[in-house]
């Protein structure tokens, strides 16, 4: 089925500079070799490659391409705290630091991570006003770490919380779902809604890998928000059938059971089997089929109304591969592009007593939620 499929992106979120480093937590230095090419493993290239490849395929004359202004001052207020602004504008206006945890910033960080959000926002009301079906943005820097006063895990402003909150008090949006796939756990958000029955958060990621140590099966949110936040931790290694049975064994009855009337995905590759960060096996293919399933529940219970927010993914090789995958069936338009990777990823998938394991967990977990 085709659809009118919005692309949001601007040139200037991939000059974002998280400074050099060899992957995630060595800086170079010491011991350290210095790298070849950028170095850290939050680089612009995996974004950039994902839109040439969706240029060089002809996809991207199939979607509305578009950008956006930067999320405003007042709206940065709605989630986050005036001091951490006030730090983070400081050290961006004066050549950039280090704001948090996995958080170093380059000169100009503020107002692009403010231009990040702003696509995310432009996605949401786009699809919410019904100008168009659905929407992907390509947000950078990433967001779904992001506490209302801390800076974390690459991410500086909470892109996906931003534009909820924006568009509850400008649009009027009532319930809404985020499902959250990137294979690390979406912290940021389930803390911000932690107390909030009109936002139901989700949570696929590796079990205990980042924030280390979590696994989050027992939180399911507190006081109006308690049952409204679900995690889905998944033992490393876990691949394709694993998560397809925890979609539809936890995340698709848990969206029908709340009748959102907007669901949006944080959407991190970094589940794929080529990713450093991570040790899961999902091919492009389990990004499209995962798609497909959120598509078809938001055709159930919003209009279709879905939008897709990038957030991690490390493999400047393969990213591009799973993102066009994945803009492939919002649209409904297949290009010529074959994953080359994705035989030698279907023949690496777990087989029993591990993938056993693994689905006896969701099993219990779903008991454990009533679904």
């Amino acid at each position: 089925m085709l659809r009118k499929t919005g692309f949001f992106f601007d040139e200037l979120c991939f000059w974002h500079n998280m400074g050099s480093q060899h992957t995630f937590v060595f800086p170079v230095g010491g011991w350290i070799q210095p790298p070849c090419g950028a170095g850290h493993a939050e680089s612009p290239e995996t974004k950039r490659r994902m839109k040439s490849l969706m240029d060089v395929s002809s996809l991207s004359h199939s979607l509305e391409l578009m950008s956006a202004e930067p999320i405003d001052e007042a709206t940065l207020r709605l989630v986050h705290t005036e001091s951490y602004l006030q730090r983070f504008k400081y050290l961006s206006d004066n050549g950039g630091g280090t704001l948090g945890s996995e958080a170093s910033l380059g000169a100009g960080s503020y107002e692009i991570a403010k231009l990040s959000a702003g696509l995310t926002y432009a996605a949401v009301k786009a699809v919410l006003q019904g100008e168009l079906d659905n929407a992907y943005s390509l947000s950078r820097p990433p967001g779904h770490h992001c506490l209302p006063d801390q800076a974390m895990g690459f991410c500086f402003l909470a892109n996906i919380s931003l534009a909820i909150e924006k568009a509850k008090e400008q649009l009027g949006l009532g319930r809404v779902a985020v499902v959250d796939w990137d294979v690390h756990h979406g912290n940021g958000t389930q803390h911000i809604f932690w107390q909030r029955d009109d936002v139901l958060t989700i949570s696929l990621h590796q079990d205990r890998c980042y924030p280390a140590g979590y696994s989050g099966e027992s939180d399911i949110g507190e006081g109006p928000g308690e049952g409204f936040n679900i995690n889905i931790p998944l033992m490393a290694g876990a691949g394709h059938d694993s998560y397809m049975y925890a979609m539809d064994q936890v995340v698709m009855p848990a969206l029908r059971r709340y009748q959102p009337e907007l669901i949006i995905i944080a959407c991190g590759y970094d589940a794929n089997g080529f990713d450093p960060l991570a040790r899961m096996q999902l091919h492009s293919d389990s990004f499209r089929e995962m798609t497909c399933k959120m598509q078809q529940i938001a055709d159930e219970f919003c209009h279709g109304k879905l939008v897709m927010v990038h957030e991690g993914g490390y493999s400047e090789a393969y990213v591009p591969f799973c993102g066009l995958a994945v803009m492939e069936e919002l649209s409904g338009v297949r290009t010529e592009v074959t994953d080359p990777a994705l035989a030698m990823l279907e023949l690496q998938q777990p087989r029993a007593p591990f993938e056993t394991l693994q689905r006896q967990a969701i099993d219990d977990l779903k008991q454990q939620l009533s679904l």
